[in-house]
């Protein structure tokens, strides 16, 4: 007789995970099914590795700029492999510690393929062959791949994803990255850390596209002084891998030779065809089609995180994961605003936002006030040398409430959060004490630029 379960969990990535461990905190007996690697792209193959790498890419730049703050460095070597291998202790000792995790909260794993034959029924297919489970509510949080594009498609050598550009064996002498995103940023500046000749070519008229015009701007400016080029408003039109170089074929038809070819052009959801099939879960092309529950069209499913294309965010995953293992017991907890997730890229330096951009707030057709705080006039960021970049803080006249947050500068990716807090606060900006001197004193600057009370941005024209 099969075994029984309250709730199954298809995937362990973030939500995955967390969605069954509130589950099971809940008084729910659950099981978690991976046909993978325990922690899911996150920790086997993004946010966890690239950190590693940027970790070890930002003490090779802050070394180069050692002199400016009176400490002589000479000749400042890297070991390759040694970053690879830190980078790959640092996700074997986390997939243990949340194998260890799961069990300490009494969550059956099992390792294999899970396919949703029904609503309650979900058959795992491993090399041990299959193995039927039975539930009352299943969860699917199966996660995403890198896009590909099939006029160049990936060939796992020269012309690679996100999944081998954090694992190469050597530095590859020349590296072209195919898109300005997130990924495309962060690992452009891995690379020329280490030595690479790096170029991105972004399709769009700015990196990162989905920030403000300013955001693009400062990063091409930022990234230039790091010897990485940027190349906006520029189509790919042909990739050809030889043995030992790839030709870069752009619509303008200029001709870019690199050692390797890294395609970071997104991420797309994916869900075993048999379980779309067999549920008849209603799909928009990769992803699952879900409500503000994590519902989908069938009852007593759910689905979460990247395979649902809401956010293609950890974080997003963890949020909508609380939602879903609230409703899969019994409750009836609803994603509220999606607007109040924050977006981050460990670039150098680093940008992070929040709430509405300024573009967002144009295709609203909202009237609004901007504050601006510069990261040169904050005195912990000059004493730390790292000047470059800015915060804005974006206010809605018709309210006069702060809708959006954008920071771009060391600590960006920190001080979102207090962004965040901040955000959906009643509490006035200029009450709350910022310890002096820290680099997040570049946001209350901002913030209060944008109710026009700051002490030390000059003010602006009248508005």
């Amino acid at each position: 007789m099969a075994e029984r379960f309250d709730v199954i969990v298809i995937g362990s990535g973030p939500g995955g995970y967390s969605a069954a461990i509130r589950c099971s905190q809940k008084g729910a007996k659950v099981t978690l099914v991976e046909k993978d690697a325990i922690g899911g792209t996150c920790l086997n193959r993004g946010c966890i590795p690239s950190k590693a790498l940027l970790g070890s890419a930002h003490v090779l730049e802050m070394s180069k700029k050692a002199s400016a703050l009176g400490v002589e460095i000479s000749d400042v070597k890297f070991n390759w492999q040694n970053i690879q291998a830190r980078k790959d202790k640092i996700v074997d000792g986390f997939k243990k510690g949340l194998t260890g995790l799961l069990k300490s909260n009494n969550i059956n794993i099992f390792q294999g393929k899970g396919v949703a034959v029904s609503v309650d029924k979900v058959i795992v297919e491993s090399a041990d062959g299959k193995t039927e489970l039975e539930t009352s509510k299943i969860i699917i949080a199966t996660g995403s791949v890198p896009t590909e594009i099939p006029a160049f498609a990936f060939d796992g050598k020269m012309i690679i994803s996100s999944k081998e550009v954090l694992s190469l064996e050597d530095i590859p002498e020349s590296l072209v990255i195919v898109g300005g995103g997130v990924i495309g940023c962060e690992m452009a500046c891995v690379y020329s850390a280490v030595g690479a000749r790096v170029t991105i070519i972004e399709a769009l008229d700015q990196l990162l596209p989905n920030e403000d015009q300013w955001v693009g701007k400062l990063m091409a400016r930022e990234f230039k002084k790091l010897g990485i080029e940027s190349m906006v408003s520029q189509k790919v039109t042909d990739i050809q891998a030889a043995e030992n170089k790839a030709t870069v074929t752009l619509e303008s038809g200029q001709i870019i030779d690199a050692e390797k070819v890294l395609v970071a052009v997104g991420r797309r959801g994916v869900c075993d065809k048999e379980t779309v099939e067999a549920l008849g879960l209603e799909m928009d092309g990769a992803v699952i089609k879900v409500n503000e529950k994590m519902e989908t069209n069938v009852s007593g499913i759910y689905a979460i995180g990247d395979v649902v294309g809401t956010t293609y965010l950890a974080h997003g995953a963890f949020a909508e994961a609380n939602v879903a293992a609230e409703n899969a017991i019994g409750g009836n907890a609803s994603m509220q605003n999606y607007a109040m997730i924050p977006r981050a890229v460990y670039s150098f330096p680093e940008v992070a936002s929040v709430g509405m951009n300024e573009k967002r707030c144009a295709e609203a057709d909202l009237e609004i006030t901007i504050g601006k705080a510069a990261f040169r006039a904050n005195g912990r960021s000059l004493a730390h040398n790292e000047i470059a970049g800015e915060v804005r803080v974006i206010k809605n006249k018709a309210d006069n409430k702060i809708v959006g947050v954008t920071i771009v500068g060391a600590s960006a990716t920190e001080m979102i959060a207090a962004a965040t807090a901040l955000l959906g606060s009643t509490k006035n900006i200029e009450e709350i004490s910022f310890a002096h001197p820290t680099v997040s004193e570049v946001l209350k600057e901002a913030w209060e630029d944008a109710l026009g009370i700051s002490l030390h941005v000059p003010p602006q024209p009248k508005r």
